[in-house]
């Protein structure tokens, strides 16, 4: 018996013989309501209100009912279109289910009804956008079972088929099915993955929603904002703080450019951010991209916009380029360099080991040097040990910030470096002496959803005794791997 004649049996049928909860054939369409019943009547008598309306026209008229859940409007509407012996098309069609998902609250009846006559025009089958809205209509007015029979008579599929059945499943709470499905797809998108990461935690399965995030990420998939949401749902009720903080950064950068292209206008402020942003993020191919773009777009770069351009040129070792921004800065747009833009060249040389252009842009600078650049030549002096460079360097770094206690721990683990342990104890007591004390440096991991905080010797957990166990077995298994640890220094 063909999908068609059974509903057509099941609607002369008295209501009594409809049975809602099993289905052993295809979808049994229940009663409508007797407005609605013209929908079936084919008849070419002449509607003279209709003049000489087309099948555009009247699925228009029917859609702008649709959009406002007036289903009795739309099927009065759609009566009047047959009267005057227009078909429908699969527009039509489409237009009216998607309307009975969108309001499924009383629309099952009328939506079913709709599905009969789709069958006699033959589109249940064969056209993939008809079929996706049938079993997109029945999964929100809670049928899954009767999607699904659909679902399996529809020639052709297509990713939004799958993605509705997936995300239909999910919605009512068949995860074992949705995963089956899921499993089955020929080929996955964002939009798969996403049904079903938000289908995990809308029904309270945060785990395996992590579990789907991560093999998404795995495939290759990029996630959209959507799932992104449904990730940091899940966990923050697993108090999973680690991964939240990386979606975070995710966020920041990856979504900042859809923002900006989302953006009517644009002024400094924006292109400023977007380039501050992709610097800070150590995205130099970006952050030059748009430095240049926004030059192209009639805006003048100001200080900030440098800083975050040499920034970039900085994290990425791009000395060349870093150059030819500072001359375009000062010749160009004739903006006279800050502290922050010498900060970024000589940060640039110190990466490179090049220390002395380094020192010249600190001798040839028009304001003193802060512990920040200093700091930063004295940290590749330890790289490339050179001793007395590191002495000089100390002795402006005394005067600028006294009280500082990392340049003083950097400068006596030079001279661990070199063996110097004389030259390496006078420090550490100088720090003494001056009342100078190393901050420890604070380690953090999260465990089971708690963050656990520690430093070098610490042994206030109640499992320190289990944690330094695995550490020998760890060191153990290193030196046979071959690991030689550096014993030079002391970071404490």
């Amino acid at each position: 018996m063909s999908l068609f004649a059974s509903s057509t049996l099941t609607i002369c049928a008295p209501p009594h013989d409809h049975n809602d909860n099993h289905y052993t054939h295809p979808p049994r369409i229940l009663p409508i309501p007797t407005k609605q019943h013209a929908i079936f009547r084919h008849t070419t008598a002449d509607d003279s209100s209709s003049g000489e309306l087309n099948v555009s026209s009247w699925t228009s008229s029917i859609a702008r009912y649709c959009r406002t859940g007036r289903l009795d409007r739309a099927a009065a509407e759609f009566t009047r279109m047959r009267v005057a012996g227009v078909e429908p098309n699969h527009i039509t069609f489409v237009t009216l289910l998607s309307s009975c998902a969108d309001f499924p609250l009383h629309a099952l009846s009328f939506g079913t009804s709709v599905h009969a006559l789709v069958c006699k025009f033959g589109y249940d089958k064969d056209n993939v956008k008809v079929g996706t809205a049938i079993i997109d209509m029945y999964c929100k007015c809670n049928r899954v079972d009767i999607a699904c029979l659909c679902f399996e008579k529809i020639d052709f599929k297509n990713k939004v088929t799958w993605n509705t059945l997936v995300g239909g499943l999910m919605r009512n709470g068949e995860i074992t099915r949705a995963v089956q499905v899921f499993d089955e797809m020929p080929e996955r998108d964002v939009i798969s993955y996403t049904a079903l990461i938000d289908g995990f935690v809308k029904n309270g399965h945060y785990e395996h929603a992590l579990e789907w995030f991560q093999e998404m990420l795995a495939s290759g998939v990029q996630p959209d904002h959507v799932t992104i949401v449904s990730a940091l749902s899940a966990s923050a009720n697993l108090g999973a703080l680690g991964l939240g903080l990386w979606l975070h950064r995710l966020v920041l950068k990856e979504f900042a450019l859809q923002v900006f292209h989302t953006m009517s206008k644009h002024n400094l402020v924006s292109w400023n951010s977007l380039i501050v942003g992709f610097a800070l993020n150590g995205n130099p191919e970006n952050t030059l991209k748009y430095f240049y773009q926004m030059q192209k777009d009639g805006f003048k770069p100001d200080e900030v916009t440098f800083t975050g351009a040499l920034t970039a040129c900085s994290h990425g070792g791009l000395i060349n380029e870093s150059l030819k921004l500072f001359d375009m800065m000062t010749q160009d747009y004739k903006i006279t360099p800050r502290i922050e833009h010498y900060g970024c060249l000589v940060d640039l040389y110190s990466r490179a080991r090049m220390l002395k252009q380094a020192l010249n842009v600190i001798q040839n600078m028009p304001m003193k040097p802060n512990e920040v650049i200093l700091g930063s030549v004295l940290a590749a002096c330890r790289v490339a040990e050179d001793v007395k460079l590191a002495e000089k360097l100390m002795r402006f770094i005394s005067e600028v910030n006294p009280g500082g206690d990392s340049n003083y721990v950097l400068l006596s683990n030079i001279y661990a470096a070199g063996k110097d342990w004389h030259k390496a104890s006078s420090v550490r007591k100088r720090m003494k002496n001056k009342g100078i004390e190393k901050n420890p440096g604070v380690s953090s991991i999260e465990i089971d959803g708690k963050v656990v905080k520690f430093v070098a010797g610490d042994k206030s957990h109640d499992k320190s005794e289990c944690v330094y166990k695995m550490l020998q077995n760890l060191s153990c298994e290193l030196m046979i791997s071959g690991y030689v640890p550096e014993v030079n220094t002391r970071e404490h």
